[in-house]
């Protein structure tokens, strides 16, 4: 049985990447390695907590003793690594968080790794999941590919490049077998609300304001998150050590134009009269260094690995809203930090 370490597994996109791998691969052991900090919710693997190919560990990245220590005791085949802070808000506030979580967070695990397998890495493989924000901001034209330069903006975007090059760093150096992913902006279900898709839901169905940066006017390319983990699922299994793969979803919005198409959709699944809910929009000052654009080219995914995105944007976001709305109980957990309790619940008492 291969045993396989994914870390932020409960967070929003590692949620659905252990779902996928525990249902999808019975033979693999799945551990996953969670801080879980305010944006890991473990109510969010319910429906496989008791897999009996599953395993769930409460640790930080940071602590380099610890996560060695798991290492030692189950001896990976493979690492998906997707611990990190990854709200850009958050990292103009508190950089620091950043820096250790998601740089000497990554160091540690990449020594772990290099410790356990030493020269018998064959086989093995270390898969870092990274961001399309490492590029940096495009204008109107252009696409991110692989080959582009790095030019971080912000402290969350400057560390997962730090991080992104220690990674390559490790595989030239010490032969570690490595991929790394930059993907574009992620939505779907169980994302922690302060992200935009789920916070504008949330505060269209209980008529609160809808604060929008600047004019709106920030483009971003949009990715279905259970599209994400199956381009992750194929990547670990097929992807070429030291290689670059980028994952977007080829859907670019506005932010202005995708809050008003929220609207529109959910005046109709709340019964409201068409326009209503955008008369809750209210602009506010600009995100300091906010990039205008992104968009990724991932044609070379498509082209080597046969992986294409499954879902239009609007077939996504209705199959998202409609999510949320059915589980109204998981999102009031959220909001009122109830979700908290589920680990203490569950697993201190085991």
């Amino acid at each position: 049985m291969k045993t396989i370490i994914i870390t932020g597994g409960a967070g929003f996109i590692g949620s659905h990447l252990v779902r996928l791998f525990v249902n999808k691969y019975p033979e693999y052991h799945i551990v996953n390695i969670d801080k879980l900090t305010y944006a890991g919710n473990l109510a969010n693997l319910k429906d496989v907590e008791d897999a009996p190919n599953y395993e769930f560990i409460k640790a930080d990245i940071v602590d380099a003793e610890h996560i060695f220590s798991i290492f030692n005791k189950y001896q990976p085949d493979g690492i998906i690594h997707l611990a990190a802070e990854s709200h850009v808000d958050r990292s103009i506030s508190n950089p620091n968080e950043f820096i250790f979580t998601n740089i000497v967070g990554t160091a540690n695990l990449l020594n772990a790794a290099r410790k356990i397998w030493g020269d018998k890495s064959e086989g093995k493989r270390f898969y870092h999941v990274s961001t399309d924000e490492v590029y940096g901001s495009l204008g109107k034209n252009g696409f991110f590919k692989e080959s582009t330069a790095y030019d971080p903006r912000s402290p969350y975007s400057a560390s997962k490049a730090s991080s992104d090059h220690l990674v390559r760093a490790y595989g030239h150096t010490f032969n570690l077998p490595s991929v790394i992913s930059n993907c574009s902006n992620n939505y779907g279900s169980y994302q922690f609300p302060e992200k935009l898709i789920p916070l504008f839901i949330n505060n269209i169905r209980n008529n609160k304001a809808l604060p929008v940066y600047g004019k709106g006017e920030n483009i971003r390319d949009w990715l279905w998150v259970e599209d994400h983990a199956r381009a992750i699922d194929i990547i670990f299994h097929q992807g070429k050590n030291g290689d670059t793969y980028n994952i977007g979803g080829h859907n670019e919005w506005t932010n202005i134009d995708l809050i008003r198409l929220m609207c529109r959709i959910m005046d109709r699944k709340l019964g409201r009269k068409t326009g209503e809910s955008e008369k809750l929009i209210s602009y506010v000052k600009d995100r300091a260094g906010h990039d205008l654009r992104y968009a990724i080219d991932s044609s070379k995914l498509q082209k080597e690995l046969h992986w294409t995105p499954s879902l239009q944007f609007e077939e996504g976001l209705e199959k998202t809203i409609d999510w949320y709305l059915e589980n109204e109980e998981w999102m009031n957990n959220i909001t009122s930090g109830d979700y908290k309790k589920y680990y203490e619940d569950q697993y201190t008492k085991r």
